[in-house]
């Protein structure tokens, strides 16, 4: 399965039971995938909307390849070693892509 795909089934997973993300301030995160391109996270009103391509400004940008992307997805990813031996890049507010971990994390 694709990356996107799997981003796209965790969104409906998200709006199907938005508990961890009704309270959520409006926020974009991008993702600059290495085989896949930019594709954007929007938290909206206690939604989640994903966009392919960058048409809007992001708060924060992690930058990895779609198979980390993958694993974060998953919660299978050691973000703080992936950033420390340079897999994850982040561009922006840290603690935003620390929070996009964190609600991840809640919808495994």
């Amino acid at each position: 399965m694709a990356v996107k795909d799997e981003l796209y089934q965790l969104a409906d997973k998200m709006n199907a039971d938005p508990v961890h993300i009704k309270d959520e301030k409006n926020r974009v995160f991008q993702v600059d995938l290495e085989e896949s391109g930019p594709i954007q996270i929007l938290l909206k009103e206690g939604k989640v909307i994903v966009e392919e391509g960058a048409p809007h400004e992001p708060e924060v940008t992690l930058k990895l390849s779609d198979k980390n992307f993958s694993k974060l997805l998953k919660d299978d990813l050691n973000t703080t070693m992936a950033f420390m031996t340079g897999s994850l890049k982040v561009d922006g507010k840290m603690g935003l892509a620390l929070k996009l971990q964190e609600i991840v994390k809640k919808y495994q």
